[in-house]
């Protein structure tokens, strides 16, 4: 029993340290500046894991609670709403929902703490580091909204306005 057990415990350590050690492929930051006359700014990392996007990144000067964060079809900040970046990217067509749900944009809510900071440290799926793909986020805009995304509302999740614009790049 014993024996079977560290063999278990090896098992699952290797296969711990083999999903921790996937190569990394490219990455890409946005640069988040205000929109819509909020302080709300940051700097956003997508890097390539193996078939998904690790999401780091730290946002501030948000009022607290869960906000809407979503990737967009144009990676055009220009607009004083950030409205120029188009609606969310959705390649796939599919239903506004959690992260998961199929639709590439939706990356859920950021929750700001009393100090208005939000840090990301997430994976997601259905999106890669690329310019050329389909479901690729190079160029792309980056949007946090005033209000909590219900991850259920087609097609903006009922989010607000664009607090903050940042391209992906």
């Amino acid at each position: 029993m014993k024996q079977a057990l560290s063999v278990v415990s090896c098992s699952l350590l290797l296969a711990a340290c083999a999903a921790t050690s996937e190569k990394e492929g490219p990455s890409a930051t946005a640069v988040l500046q205000p929109r819509s006359g909020s302080q709300v700014h940051g700097t956003v990392k997508f890097t390539q894991v193996g078939e998904q996007v690790r999401v780091t990144g730290e946002v501030a000067g948000h009022a607290p609670g869960s906000k809407g964060f979503h990737i967009h079809e144009k990676g055009d900040c220009s607009d004083p709403k950030a409205i120029s970046a188009g609606g969310h990217f959705n390649p796939v067509k599919a239903k506004h929902g959690a992260p998961g749900s199929g639709h590439a944009g939706d990356l859920g809510n950021l929750v700001f703490d009393s100090y208005g900071k939000a840090t990301i440290n997430m994976v997601v799926s259905g999106i890669v580091v690329s310019k050329d793909a389909p479901n690729g986020i190079i160029g792309r805009g980056l949007i946090v909204h005033m209000d909590q995304d219900d991850l259920k509302t087609d097609p903006t999740g009922n989010a607000g306005g664009r607090a903050a614009c940042g391209v992906i790049g």
